[in-house]
């Protein structure tokens, strides 16, 4: 026997996902009356995606404009008044606790009038929340509403997965970590088309293990995906091992000692044989991978070891088999 390089590879399947997802809610409660768009639709910034019914909003809005309204009277009475003191104080005609009282009062009804614009404001803000708009460029890959529902402030109604970049994403068992990758690059290939093929390096690894499929999501970034690689696209990764030198065997060499793995080696001097327990780095199809108990120049019956005892006398043919 001599030592082979081996290099294996691993294949996983996952699907496309966009880089970032954006979770969009109304900021004020209402009902729904007005639903545009549907999963799978693709929006643009400032799209309208669905509308709350505004009656409400409204109602404050034109409240907050007759508050101010009535705080641009009381400013314009205090205003005349305070300027009469101004005069009358000038001349001596009034007293200056009258003056404090009237300067007073203009500020305190100055100080209203920007509390009741700023209302306004927030009115119009409240407003303008009854419709919800795409924050970018995007497809919907999810609906939580429908019309005539409650929505309520920061429920989630719309998932978004923004354009641009993409990751192919995989659920991987904590073992695959153990192998050391031959490159960072991950072949990415599209299941319903073979020939799309497109390079990605992970790009994060999740710190903890999913406790119900005892898996870890790998997120691989997508090197320029090519246009057949659609948002919940189907890929699979295939990443490559260093290669390493071991001893292959075929499958009809292996036996068992008890419950380990084991093969009969030839006594070179004696020509007798024995079983030796070996460490089995993988099965693949008709061959057997050594990863420890044997050493090159060993050699090995790979025919008709369930016929030997050990001590037993074999000889070999021309190719130096037992």
């Amino acid at each position: 026997m001599r030592l082979q390089d081996r290099q294996g590879s691993t294949t996983l399947t996952g699907d496309v996902q966009a880089r970032v997802r954006a979770e969009l809610s109304f900021r004020v409660s209402g009902r729904v009356i007005e639903r545009l768009v549907d999963v799978g639709a693709h929006v643009n910034e400032g799209d309208v995606l669905a509308r709350l019914d505004p009656t409400e909003q409204q109602a404050d809005l034109d409240a907050a404009i007759a508050k101010v309204a009535g705080a641009e009277t009381e400013v314009r009475v205090t205003s005349a008044t305070f300027t009469r003191q101004k005069t009358l104080i000038a001349q001596g005609f009034t007293t200056r606790s009258s003056y404090e009282q009237a300067q007073e009062a203009l500020r305190t009804a100055e100080a209203s009038l920007d509390a009741a614009k700023a209302e306004v404001g927030t009115a119009k803000d409240n407003l303008s929340f009854t419709e919800l708009r795409a924050k970018a460029n995007g497809v919907i890959t999810a609906r939580n509403i429908e019309v005539g529902q409650v929505a309520q402030a920061a429920q989630s109604a719309f998932t978004l997965a923004e354009d641009g970049a993409r990751d192919a994403v995989f659920d991987v068992y904590e073992s695959i970590f153990f192998g050391q990758p031959e490159s960072s690059a991950i072949t990415l290939t599209l299941v319903s088309d073979p020939a799309v093929k497109a390079q990605g390096r992970a790009r994060e690894v999740s710190p903890t293990i999913d406790p119900k499929t005892a898996t870890v999501r790998v997120k691989i970034a997508i090197d320029n995906p090519p246009a057949a690689m659609t948002l919940g696209s189907a890929v699979t990764g295939t990443v490559r091992w260093r290669p390493k030198n071991r001893i292959v065997l075929p499958w009809s060499a292996m036996t068992a000692d008890g419950t380990a793995p084991a093969v009969w080696v030839v006594d070179s001097a004696s020509n007798t044989v024995s079983l030796k327990p070996i460490v089995v780095d993988d099965y693949e199809t008709g061959i057997i991978v050594i990863k420890s108990g044997l050493q090159p120049g060993d050699r090995v019956v790979t025919d008709g070891g369930k016929l030997l005892s050990p001590g037993q006398a074999v000889t070999f043919d021309r190719e130096g088999g037992a």
